[in-house]
């Protein structure tokens, strides 16, 4: 190298020497939270308290210094600025205490991160004081009047609560580097859009799609047999206000409903607390009849037209006896109860009327140009995958659908075999292609989207077939059963675990991590199987599975020192949460404790810090 380094030279040699020094960082947190179902504020309860990770940093730093009460009050004050903090009443000493008790919990948190990143994470009103204060090196000596006089000062301009606001956000943003979230946003709960809001503003984060995230996609996208999905699951938890809020105007499908059909003991809604009039709950039966039979005819006409798909076994609306009072399924007869097909063609069962396909478009045309479902669409075309493999660890909502010996199913496209990730790889490329050709009339990818919802070999379904029409209509329990892939079987295995990551091109080190299929605690179950190989994260976070589960949901973290699952009990409200101040904290299982602490060296992260290093260095050596 010459003895006259230009500065273009010297620059590279900064670079690799601040890759080489991060490398040295520890790994930073993650936090895995799947099937969140539109339960918003226990959700961004979750987010604000990181599954208990403040807690026990504030345990951390200040056990012995302060009282349990202390340091309850400290953590909601972290959890909850906005409301505990913004409007309180504090004397000068008060004040004097949080503020410092904020910052040195604010240096602890950061104390894993550089400099630079810190920095720009800052809100920037207060990026030169908090960079002063956080990195306070000599406090005990020469600057201690400096720091006090910061405080004093801060106080007496009235700033100190928006500056210890600011604070616990940036606690909250440090305390965890990385989320990630493995699906099933929407449906069941009333808020998913206050999630998406909620997601598009975290700096670090991943999606991995559920079944219930794709069908809102799909509906998007164009797709009628998504979009009548979406709706009839709306409509049967009687959760209209999501679709207010999103813009959609039902009135068309209200009038359509008022005009051909009757109240229906099956179709009236069935979400909890919904406090509907008598005219409303009407009125929603009504129009959720209309779409679940718009929805078996679209639906009918995909499988028809798409071989492939080899689900001519859901084609049930040609089953009917002419009195509609019986059908014909697997070579038994079974009788119908609530019944409501007088807008089925007898002669064209799968064909729409005018009315319907009328009442369809308009609804289409809302859901492609309603500016909010707009931005969460789009928000989840571009952060969403189907599965992610992220520092040795494989993340999936669903399944990887097998054969009963064993084997990766396949499904057989225009000619073509996928399975396993190829599988994977295949929908996911349906997903983007639908976006791109979102106006086109027929579009095979958009058929494929539904089929994810609902098909055989779906990784994001993992049945056999979806009995909705025979749990509408059929009372014979037995024509309900939805037969589980054996996936759910082996997930037990450790072989077939390694069996699992090595198709994702991961070594045994690695872990499965999945939601999708709750966890029944309440009976025994456990969430860490195959010896520790294979996570399933969704203890029901949902309020309609908490009597199943038996729990509030699972969350994951994943620190440089373990691994470790979090049981959380039911989230009441925000409101009560911050009126008790009762931190509700998760049971702790820990899945695996490291023996010895991981570096950012050992990370995605570091291995790509390599290669640019490398690269560097070999520019260098080609200029010498």
């Amino acid at each position: 190298m010459k003895n006259q380094l230009s500065d273009h030279t010297i620059n590279d040699l900064m670079e690799i020497i601040n890759l080489e020094a991060i490398k040295q960082l520890p790994k930073s947190t993650e936090h895995f939270i799947s099937d969140v179902h539109g339960e918003f504020e226990a959700f961004d309860h979750l987010l604000r308290n990181c599954s208990g990770v403040i807690s026990i940093k504030v345990d951390d730093l200040f056990d012995g210094i302060l009282s349990e009460e202390e340091k309850l009050d400290l953590c909601f004050n972290i959890y909850y600025p906005e409301d505990l903090v913004l409007n309180a009443e504090k004397s000068k000493e008060e004040w004097m205490i949080l503020l410092d008790q904020l910052v040195r919990l604010t240096r602890h948190v950061t104390s894993k991160y550089t400099r630079s990143k810190v920095r720009k994470a800052l809100p920037s009103a207060y990026a030169y004081i908090l960079e002063e204060l956080i990195y306070q090196y000599d406090a005990e000596n020469d600057k201690m009047r400096y720091y006090h006089t910061i405080f004093n000062t801060m106080i007496d301009l009235d700033l100190a609560r928006h500056f210890a606001v600011a604070l616990a956000h940036l606690i909250q943003r440090f305390v965890v580097d990385h989320l990630h979230v493995l699906g099933d946003i929407y449906d069941r709960g009333p808020n998913p859009d206050k999630i998406m809001d909620r997601l598009m503003v975290i700096p670090s984060m991943d999606i991995q799609l559920g079944n219930h995230d794709i069908i809102w996609m799909g509906a998007y996208a164009g797709s009628l047999a998504c979009l009548t999905t979406v709706l009839r699951i709306q409509l049967r938890y009687g959760n209209t206000q999501l679709l207010k809020d999103y813009g959609i105007d039902l009135s068309r499908l209200a009038k359509y409903g008022h005009r051909y059909y009757q109240d229906n003991e099956a179709f009236r809604p069935r979400g909890s607390n919904l406090n509907l009039s008598p005219e409303d709950e009407l009125e929603i039966t009504l129009m959720h009849q209309a779409i679940s039979i718009m929805q078996f005819k679209v639906e009918g006409q995909v499988i028809q037209r798409r071989s492939d798909f080899q689900m001519e076994d859901r084609l049930l609306l040609d089953k009917l006896s002419a009195d509609r009072q019986s059908i014909h399924l697997n070579g038994k007869k079974y009788s119908i109860k609530n019944g409501c097909f007088q807008r089925v063609n007898p002669d064209n069962p799968y064909e729409l009327t005018l009315g319907e396909e009328l009442v369809l478009l308009d609804l289409l045309h809302q859901f492609q140009t309603s500016p909010a479902l707009s931005r969460h669409m789009n928000f989840l075309a571009q952060q969403g995958t189907l599965y992610l493999t992220y520092n040795k660890n494989l993340l999936f909502h669903g399944c990887l659908p097998m054969t009963d010996d064993g084997d990766f199913m396949s499904l057989t496209l225009d000619g073509k075999t996928y399975q396993g990730r190829s599988l994977m790889d295949r929908f996911e490329y349906a997903i983007r292609q639908a976006y791109i050709h979102k106006n086109d009339q027929d579009d095979f990818n958009k058929d494929l989207i539904w089929y994810l919802w609902c098909g055989p070999v779906s990784p994001l379904f993992g049945k056999h077939a979806m009995t909705t029409f025979e749990r509408y209509f059929i009372e014979d329990k037995s024509s309900h059963k939805e037969k589980q892939n054996i996936y759910y079987s082996l997930r037990e295995e450790e072989d077939f675990c390694f069996k699992v990551l090595k198709e994702f091109g991961l070594d045994e080190s690695g872990y499965i991590i999945n939601g999708h299929t709750p966890i029944k605690a309440i009976e025994g179950e456990k969430p860490v199987k195959a010896n520790g190989k294979m996570l399933v994260i969704d203890g029901g976070l949902a309020k309609p599975y908490q009597k199943v589960t038996g729990i509030a949901g699972y969350t994951l973290v994943d620190n440089s020192h373990e691994i470790y699952i979090c049981a959380h009990q039911p989230f009441t409200s925000r409101s009560e949460a911050i009126q008790s101040k009762k931190d509700i904290l998760p049971k702790k299982y820990i899945v695996t404790e490291r023996p010895k602490r991981l570096f950012v060296a050992d990370t995605d992260l570091g291995m790509e810090f390599d290669k640019k290093a490398d690269r560097l260095k070999e520019m260098l050596l080609e200029n010498e």
